[in-house]
């Protein structure tokens, strides 16, 4: 009856490949608690496994505290493999299990997330990240109907996944904190808006080449429902423009990340609005945005002297450590060498030396003479010839 249930349990690709291993998988559980207490506290004879006094002569006997330390030494493959051993070692992991990865699925992870979803219900980080597409709105559905405790969701390259999945995210999920849909071309930004308006929490957030969702009306719902947000990755939407990044700009003050790869419609006031309200903001990519000129690179350096005092008394001196960190202005050419030596002198975390290249201007020509204040360093120590004493 036990190998009939997990037949039905899971797919036939995970059926197989359970036959195959099922009678090495006491061997490799008995390993795994030897590992589990260090090789030397437990042992193996004909009486069971013997562990500081209890002696187990079933794997289904095995206290949950131990078998939850035993499953996390395994990968998500064989971990899924045990739950379907028996009833205790199901019960035990679905109860303790909060990250789980499926990425490693490469043809039936539809069905595996329909068959896992019910039962993992205390999941707080699912990867269902998929080199060819196969996830279909049905399985995001009863992840949203079961996982409700999930906070970190990674939906990357669902190309088959619409505005449904979303729509069932944003009743799913309250505790959302972090989620990747990069890829997903079929998401409408009624839908993204539509998400905002019930995940409040979001901190981090990856919509790179989500060219129909990532839009100036979503962006303005970020701006307007996702006060915490930190991290947001627009790559390759270039239905962006400069209306959605000031609504971001005003709505998320502590926006520490900004990838603006190829929004090819934003300008200077764009960049503007995130130095005058976004203080925090350590790392921006603007490659190939061609409509930034030296007014945005100015408006960086103008706001970072004006929060200098502020900074200064705010953190006890620790106004080094705040400030851009990361810049990527390749493909940029409107831009001159004094505004970026300006940007380099004014963000000392900035460095264009070799191995530490946090300022990227590749494909900028005219601006080979700018140089951080290591290379300046450098050049000054290297060309100082000290007399010879007499």
């Amino acid at each position: 009856m036990t190998e009939n249930r997990n037949k039905q349990a899971f797919p036939r690709e995970m059926v197989g490949e359970a036959k195959v291993r099922r009678e090495g998988l006491d061997l490799y559980s008995e390993k795994l608690m030897m590992l589990a207490f260090g090789g030397g506290k437990s042992g193996i004879g004909e009486g069971g496994v013997k562990i500081v006094g209890l002696v187990i002569t079933e794997w289904k006997d095995i206290p949950m505290e131990l078998l939850l330390r035993i499953v996390s030494l395994v990968d998500d493959r064989t971990m899924i493999m045990a739950s379907g051993v028996c009833s205790g070692w199901r019960d035990a992991i679905c109860s303790g299990l909060t990250h789980l990865c499926l990425s490693w699925c490469k043809n039936n992870m539809n069905n595996l997330v329909l068959s896992l979803a019910p039962k993992f219900t205390k999941l707080q980080t699912l990867v269902l990240r998929q080199d060819k597409p196969q996830l279909e709105d049905n399985a995001v559905e009863t992840i949203s109907s079961h996982c409700h405790d999930l906070q970190d969701l990674d939906l990357s390259k669902s190309l088959k996944l619409s505005d449904l999945s979303l729509y069932a995210l944003a009743h799913g999920f309250p505790n959302l904190t972090k989620l990747n849909i990069s890829g997903c071309t079929a998401f409408s930004d009624v839908s993204l808006e539509y998400l905002t308006e019930f995940c409040r929490k979001l901190k981090i957030l990856n919509l790179c080449g989500c060219v129909k969702g990532a839009t100036d009306r979503a962006l303005q719902a970020i701006g307007r429902n996702c006060s915490q947000l930190q991290s947001l990755n627009l790559g390759w939407c270039e239905n962006v423009g400069d209306v959605g990044v000031r609504s971001l700009a005003y709505g998320c003050p502590d926006l520490r990340t900004l990838d603006l790869c190829s929004c090819v419609c934003i300008t200077d006031d764009s960049v503007i609005a995130l130095a005058n309200s976004c203080p925090h903001l350590g790392s921006l990519c603007l490659y190939y945005c061609r409509n930034i000129t030296d007014r945005a690179m100015y408006s960086l350096v103008e706001n970072r002297m004006k929060n200098k005092a502020a900074m200064w008394k705010s953190m006890a001196g620790r106004y080094g450590e705040e400030g851009l960190k990361s810049l990527n202005i390749s493909q940029c050419t409107a831009i001159t060498p004094p505004a970026v030596q300006a940007l380099c002198d004014s963000f000392p975390a900035l460095h264009t030396c070799f191995g530490r290249h946090s300022l990227v201007m590749s494909g900028c020509l005219n601006l080979t003479s700018v140089h951080c204040a290591c290379v300046v360093q450098a050049h000054r120590t290297a060309s100082y010839i000290p007399y010879p004493a007499h």
